[in-house]
């Protein structure tokens, strides 16, 4: 935090208000928005460790806000999923002191924006019941390695889903229960690695505020999005999201 300076600080802030309100109204992209903002101010390991409290706190938010039954329901069905997330991110993270950092952006980026582009002009993915299983296995795979390297599983379980078809509702309830669990395996992972530790602990929790303050914000415009609406706006964010980390994937 010494190493910080007061504008660079108040910026962190201001992209965390901002990731929490995209969260909240569409039920992802918050790591994904603070990685590739806050990593512009500072090094980019330094945004990894500084997403971790903020992220377990407004999952735990969207995760519960539908009630203890509704979460516990989402988590049975989803379970194989949860399960292979939470794995890869416990595994991979610990290679993430290794990774650099502009192959990380790569990794997550190219697949995303690709993929969501091709949805918005109408292309319409779909999951056929009998190969449910497999996709399941492979989605929480890869969704796991990319939570373990860049700290954000959200793209591709977004993706997942709209495959499936889900409902906006069960969509953002669903998401937070997939992010909860997996959120709890990134806290552990990178108190392992290192990249959490007493230097980056404090700007974490400094940020949990203006995070719980964005979500809650963004709540109120997520129950006033039709299902049209929100698939589309959910696709734009990916896409945005995918091309700002191709950008710092690049140098540029």
């Amino acid at each position: 935090m010494d190493e910080i300076t007061l504008s660079a600080l108040a910026l962190c802030v201001a992209i965390t208000l901002l990731a929490g309100f995209v969260k909240g109204a569409v039920g992802f992209a918050m790591p994904l928005i603070m990685v590739s903002g806050i990593s512009s101010i500072l090094d980019p390991k330094l945004a990894v460790a500084a997403i971790i409290l903020p992220v377990v706190a407004t999952n735990l938010a969207q995760t519960f806000r539908s009630g203890i039954g509704p979460a516990w329901d989402a988590a049975r069905e989803h379970r194989v999923y949860i399960l292979l997330v939470c794995l890869s991110i416990l595994l991979v993270g610990q290679l993430l002191p290794a990774i650099d950092a502009r192959t990380m952006y790569f990794v997550l980026g190219v697949p995303v924006t690709t993929l969501a582009a091709l949805q918005l002009v109408g292309w319409r993915p779909r999951i056929a019941p009998e190969r449910r299983r497999i996709a399941e296995i492979v989605g929480g795979l890869i969704s796991g390695s990319l939570g373990g390297f860049a700290g954000t599983w959200g793209p591709t379980t977004v993706l997942y889903l709209l495959a499936l078809d889900v409902p906006k509702a069960r969509s953002v309830l669903v998401q937070g229960v997939i992010y909860g669990a997996g959120s709890f395996a990134l806290l552990a992972t990178h108190s392992v690695s290192g990249i959490l530790n007493r230097g980056t602990v404090p700007l974490s929790a400094l940020l949990l505020v203006p995070s719980l303050a964005g979500i809650w914000l963004g709540f109120r415009v997520q129950d006033r999005l039709d299902q049209d609406l929100f698939r589309r706006l959910t696709l734009g964010v990916l896409v945005l999201a995918g091309l700002n980390l191709i950008r710092r994937g690049a140098g540029w």
